[in-house]
């Protein structure tokens, strides 16, 4: 083993650097592993096959595995002892091996190494040599570390309320500097001083080694891990990988497209395995999950990527009501304890419901203002008309906001009439929205509601549905105080309608393979329901599903009279469907939004080891980037109004 005394120098570091790593590769450095048959620990020698030894040799040998035989499994074939955050006070005494980066130098003698588990304090003993102080101020940050040591007891007035390991230090004895850090790093990993996030997404490899970033990405690898384990060990799924090259679905998100060398024709990439999953439940492959990778050419968003993760599920001879129990079952087993319990079943209200109560298909039905219906205040009335007031609020927005919200409502929603009043004097609002609204009974509106001084009232007439949308995206703004301890406010939004009108069109609200209610004719278009069901967690969709259309004659109607979705290009789902198809439902959790949620970030970039942007680019690597001549002949692809350097 190298002391730091060897490791001193300036220029000559990258040398000695690489000597040391072809040292460490040939040198009897202890790897160590587990003998599960003879429950015995052994070592490695130079990396070749586990010589067995008697346990007492190996502490004979080197005093720092004394405590080989409690070691826990996350330093298994490593060549530390513990981890930077596993040392607590019963562990004074003991020799250690810590390996990690150099976090931070106080007095050139505390030193704090950090690893993906957490950070413990070294402490440089007082009679080190000079070289050895010498060669700590010459080490730059994030540089990679092994320690040697011993754990001691912190002075009562050192202790570290605030870190796991703040109750212990280990006294050094030996340091190596496994690989030193020979560039300037774009930035610090500083808590109370991040980087934008832009520059963090360009070096995502060193904003990784964040502790938030860290627990985000071992509580994801942890829940899905969980999802796999009840699904298979205790429901009987199979899990089942389909393809991401597919052919381009009509309808629908964006795909993106994938270019062939055959000239002219292209695969898709899936936007999910809708169609495949469909089809494993013809082939009798009755219980099926994936953790899917899928992809949506669509603009960004903060709970949104070009490319996420979903937990795909589908089931034959199931119905609603089985597909939505199976879903809180496994959210209760995959629940990490430390955020407390979900109470199940979760409550469900329909879509018209949820639109009239709370102006969203996605309510926050914790934390949202109820939506009043002041049509019955207005004699005969053409519009409806909708409030939602908001109790002592006044203040709440800016004027820049106010008049931004305005221009959003009036962009996105110009056939309705909106109007934002914040109640300084309840006699000026009352003289005000007898103006607004002609003949309204003021009286009883004022005693329904309760208005008051303070209080900020919005008020929208037009079209039903986007009225109570525009009510809606207010209600996204206003988040009430939560008095009950619900953290987890899980809901159901069930009875969707199975299409609606766009652009003179008739689309899918969701998709066209979802089985309706009843049976559609050409008079029930608009108000026949679907087998749909989304679920909602404070106020986000992180899940939707519906029982599928298993009869091949209605889904020819629905994709090809209804739809005018050309019946050829869907034609490999009919065959199957024909083929003798059991009735079937599934669903997708998207993976994402649900640990966004859990790990509270405000994007799920947060929660996804390498994200792309807003704008779908890949800062780390630059991608999407232009692509070679060559590759343009091979794909057949021509490129109009390029600059040719």
């Amino acid at each position: 083993m190298y002391h730091t005394k060897y490791l001193i120098g300036g220029k000559t570091n990258l040398f000695l650097q690489k000597y040391i790593n072809q040292s460490l590769m040939s040198s009897d450095l202890k790897i160590l592993s587990a003998n599960i048959k003879n429950n015995i620990l052994t070592k490695r020698y130079k990396f070749s096959i586990a010589k067995t030894q008697d346990i007492k040799e190996i502490v004979k040998e080197h005093k720092y595995v004394s405590g080989l035989h409690n070691f826990s499994n996350v330093n298994l074939y490593t060549s530390r002892t513990h981890t930077c955050d596993q040392l607590r006070n019963e562990d004074c005494g003991k020799s250690v091996i810590l390996c990690g980066w150099l976090e931070y130098v106080r007095l050139n003698r505390f030193i704090i190494l950090r690893d993906g588990y957490g950070s413990t304090q070294l402490v440089i003993p007082e009679n080190a040599s000079t070289e050895l102080n010498d060669f700590i101020k010459q080490i730059p940050l994030e540089s990679v570390l092994m320690c040697y040591g011993s754990v001691k007891l912190r002075p009562v007035g050192e202790i570290n309320k605030d870190q796991s390991t703040g109750m212990i230090e280990v006294i050094v004895d030996q340091l190596l500097l496994l690989n030193a850090v020979d560039t300037k790093l774009p930035f610090q990993l500083r808590k109370f001083n991040k980087a934008n996030e832009s520059l963090r997404l360009k070096y995502r490899y060193l904003d990784l080694r964040y502790p938030e970033m860290q627990y985000n990405l071992r509580l994801r690898s942890k829940l899905l891990m969980k999802m796999r384990e009840f699904l298979i060990n205790h429901r009987e799924f199979v899990e089942v990988e389909t393809p991401t090259l597919f052919k381009k679905t009509h309808g629908g998100a964006q795909e993106f497209i994938v270019p062939t060398h055959e000239k002219g024709k292209c695969y898709s990439l899936v936007q999910s395995p809708q169609q495949l999953k469909q089809m494993l439940m013809v082939g009798s492959m009755d219980r099926y999950f994936q953790v899917a990778k899928c992809y949506r050419d669509e603009g960004a968003k903060s709970d949104r990527q070009p490319e996420f993760t979903q937990l795909d599920i589908e089931m034959s001879f199931t119905n609603q009501d089985g597909v939505m129990l199976l879903i809180e079952e496994l959210l209760s087993f995959v629940w990490p304890s430390e955020l407390g319990k979900i109470k199940i079943p979760f409550p469900r209200l329909s879509y018209e419901e949820a639109m009239v109560t709370y102006g969203s298909d996605k309510p926050d039905i914790g934390r949202s203002t109820k939506i009043s219906n002041w049509t019955k205040y207005i004699p005969n009335a053409t519009n409806e008309v909708f409030a939602l007031v908001l109790k002592n609020a006044e203040d709440k927005l800016t004027k820049k906001q106010i008049n931004d919200l305005k221009i959003l409502i009036s962009t996105n929603y110009p056939d309705v009439k909106f109007s934002l009043l914040n109640i300084r004097s309840v006699e000026t609002f009352k003289e005000n929205i007898k103006k607004i609204i002609n003949g309204i009974d003021v009286a009883a509106m004022l005693a329904a509601d309760n208005i008051s001084e303070h209080d900020l009232v919005a008020i929208a007439s037009g079209s039903k549905y986007k009225s109570l949308s525009v009510l809606g995206k207010i209600n996204e703004h206003f988040k009430v105080d939560n008095s009950s301890d619900d953290r987890w406010r899980f809901v159901w939004i069930i009875n969707f309608p199975l299409f609606e009108m766009d652009s003179n069109q008739i689309q899918s609200v969701h998709h066209p393979f979802t089985q309706p209610q009843t049976e559609i004719t050409s008079d029930n278009l608009l108000e026949v329901k679907g087998f749909h069901y989304d679920l909602v967690l404070n106020g986000s969709e992180v899940g939707g599903g519906s029982i599928r259309i298993h009869d091949a004659n209605l889904q020819t109607k629905v994709i090809g009279s209804i739809l005018n979705i050309p019946i050829e290009t869907m034609s490999h789902l009919v065959e199957a469907l024909k083929s003798g198809c059991p009735p079937h439902g599934g669903i997708a959790l998207g993976v994402d939004r649900l640990l966004s949620i859990l790990c509270n970030t405000n994007s799920i970039r947060d929660v996804i080891a390498f994200p792309k942007t807003f704008e779908g680019k890949d800062l780390l690597s630059g991608a999407p980037t232009e692509i070679t001549t060559e590759d343009m002949k091979r794909y057949h692809l021509k490129i109009d109004n390029i600059e040719k350097s």
